[in-house]
């Protein structure tokens, strides 16, 4: 009862974390955020490993889903460094788009009640770039701070995930080990065990002259 009771529950945890891995992986593109692209194309492997390896218990496949999800907080403890500007790291630089181009967070641009407004170049101005500066006013909530709590929802369900997976995975270990040793998986009886072939059960005997 309490492995269901814990399967049924890391279930719904997976889920939960494919659903938000899914959502995040859609900003990022947009953001064309090529690191945590890649983070969350793993992640989302990850959790349908978890997700098969609890309903087809299969406890090696949720041990891969535990240790990744020590890996996930780890990283989104980076990313909430990244974007307070902690340990000197910088939300200004272009670390997670690997320098290839100077996009940032999509939130900066799109959050709650920002208003985005394009300020064509002066008529005399001319520069490689052909977009125009983009100026943004009005937003309730800072962009960094938007990505802070996405990463701390992620940290707070690979939590949850990682001690239910620790669990899941000893529930299972232990029902089959009770299996094996009431001789689940024995293809002979028990009481074949202390059974002597017929053949030494018989003696010689020998006839008097």
């Amino acid at each position: 009862m309490g492995c269901c009771s814990g399967r049924c529950t890391l279930i719904f945890f997976c889920t939960l974390q494919l659903i938000l891995g899914l959502e995040r992986q859609v900003f990022d593109f947009l953001g064309y955020q090529w690191a945590p692209i890649l983070a969350n194309f793993f992640h989302i492997i990850m959790v349908i490993l978890g997700l098969f390896g609890t309903i087809q218990y299969r406890p090696r496949y949720i041990v891969v889903y535990t240790v990744w999800a020590a890996l996930w907080v780890a990283w989104n403890v980076f990313i909430i460094c990244f974007y307070l500007d902690v340990g000197g790291l910088s939300k200004d630089s272009d670390l997670l788009t690997f320098n290839i181009s100077a996009h940032h967070s999509w939130w900066s641009e799109h959050g709650p009640g920002c208003v985005r407004r394009e300020m064509p170049q002066a008529p005399g101005v001319r520069t490689t770039e052909s977009h125009s500066y983009i100026t943004v006013m009005g937003c309730l909530m800072d962009y960094q701070y938007i990505e802070v709590m996405h990463s701390g929802a992620q940290i707070l369900i690979a939590l949850l995930g990682f001690v239910y997976a620790c669990y899941v995975v000893s529930a299972i270990t232990e029902e089959e080990d009770s299996f094996d040793f009431i001789g689940g998986f024995d293809p002979f009886p028990l009481y074949h065990v202390n059974e002597k072939p017929s053949h030494l059960l018989l003696k010689p005997m020998y006839l008097s002259p």
